[in-house]
């Protein structure tokens, strides 16, 4: 069995790459953040991927944290010592959508939060990672980037630059872990209505702009994510890496 760890995976793509890789018969290992209120729900959603056999593992702990980080990482050893990772998927959506105007404008901090969770953390994962020769062969590396990597979406400053930390981290990755037989690729979702999206001042102009722009006349949903995620961990797709694979549906042509 093929094992998959998802950083960020109780909801949103995270979650819908955990449903379709599961489908396909992989084990998934789920890092994941939530308050106490949405426990239930989510212990809910995971007991019935795990309906007939144990096949997602859950782990409710800041994945920001080093020492989270090795801990897990040592759990899912002590899991079996035969396992290794051959796929790692990060989706950890954390920070900052404070406008740089007004009575409490983005600072330094607030950029600083929102760059490790959504720029670099992926690689604190993957550096652990191998540094514990978790991976299998030919593992697959799969982060989450968005248009507003290079668009003034309002209040989205701060992920901008993280997105943009993540895509250069991504090329050096895909770059320097090809040794190693690892791939390192992003996908660039189009707009999804998952509740990171909600949070984002402006989302019902930004959704409804993109219904318009798009030429399938709908957005993106988890599941078109999820879709190629699962394409991008097979062995045909072993030649590609350190790209930035657009899943809209054709949104951003336009």
């Amino acid at each position: 069995m093929k094992n998959a760890l998802i950083i960020g995976g109780s909801k949103g793509l995270g979650w819908a790459s955990a449903k379709k890789l599961v489908s396909e018969g992989f084990r998934v290992f789920i890092v994941h953040r939530d308050p106490r209120f949405y426990q239930d729900e989510f212990q809910l959603k995971l007991a019935k991927l795990n309906s007939s056999d144990e096949v997602a593992v859950a782990y409710n702990l800041d994945a920001l944290k080093a020492d989270n980080i090795n801990s897990i990482l040592s759990q899912i050893n002590d899991y079996s010592p035969e396992i290794k990772i051959d796929v790692l998927i990060h989706s950890v959506a954390k920070g900052s959508l404070k406008s740089m105007q007004g009575e409490n404008p983005l600072n330094s901090q607030d950029i600083a939060i929102t760059l490790q969770a959504m720029g670099y953390n992926m690689y604190e994962w993957a550096s652990a990672i191998k540094s514990q020769d978790l991976f299998a062969k030919n593992a697959s590396i799969i982060g989450f980037t968005s248009e507003g990597n290079q668009k003034v979406w309002e209040n989205y400053a701060a992920v901008s630059a993280a997105k943009a930390t993540l895509e250069a981290l991504m090329r050096h990755m895909a770059f320097s872990f090809a040794k190693d037989g690892i791939r390192t690729n992003l996908i660039q979702a189009g707009v999804c209505k998952t509740e990171a999206f909600k949070q984002i001042p402006g989302s019902e102009q930004i959704e409804a702009y993109s219904l318009k722009r798009n030429p399938f006349n709908r957005l993106t949903t988890p599941v078109d994510v999820a879709n190629v995620v699962y394409l991008l961990t097979r062995r045909e797709a072993k030649w590609i890496n350190g790209s930035i694979i657009k899943v809209d549906g054709g949104e951003s042509l336009k």
